[in-house]
């Protein structure tokens, strides 16, 4: 699974890649490894995917990567570590026009981030057709007419807008 994140470096907004890949494990305990964004933020993201979407990866090695060898350490990118290996789970592919961003919390909500707009904007600039952000990041932010943006509430319905197609908004 691999997914585009527009996340903020200072002041300034960058498109990161994460990937992930999850396969069933050859041995008795699945292993898991991060590079790029902290191991245990990992483990309690798949921890929300196996209690709150029913994924279940107690018995699959997974490995996440942020791309290029950068070090995310941004909440922001919760909803994109989700999405990247939801994706490899199940072997659909995200298509490579949307970008997605939000944190995520303990039971299953997107929660808003910081400089939403700055970040659109740079998406838009960049060519993206789709953003997938936090409904609370909606509010008192203005369309833009070169990108869709999409506001969702929970994991569930965040990874149906962006492994299924639907949107709710």
């Amino acid at each position: 699974g691999s997914v585009v994140l527009c996340s903020i470096e200072g002041t300034r907004p960058m498109r990161v890649e994460i990937q992930a890949l999850v396969s069933t494990t050859a041995f008795g305990m699945a292993r898991r490894m991060s590079t790029g964004i902290e191991y245990n933020r990992v483990v309690l993201l798949m921890a929300v995917l196996e209690k709150k979407v029913g994924m279940q990866l107690y018995n699959q090695d997974t490995y996440v990567n942020v791309a290029g060898g950068l070090k995310i350490d941004e909440p922001a990118a919760d909803l994109a570590v989700i999405a990247a290996i939801a994706s490899s789970f199940r072997n659909i592919a995200i298509p490579p026009n949307i970008v997605v961003m939000g944190e995520v919390g303990l039971t299953g909500e997107v929660r808003g981030i910081s400089q939403v707009e700055k970040r659109i904007s740079e998406c838009a600039k960049l060519g993206f057709d789709t953003c997938v952000i936090p409904g609370d990041s909606l509010k008192g932010i203005k369309q833009n007419k070169n990108i869709n943006i999409v506001g969702v509430d929970n994991v569930s319905e965040a990874l149906n807008v962006i492994l299924g197609g639907t949107s709710p908004r």
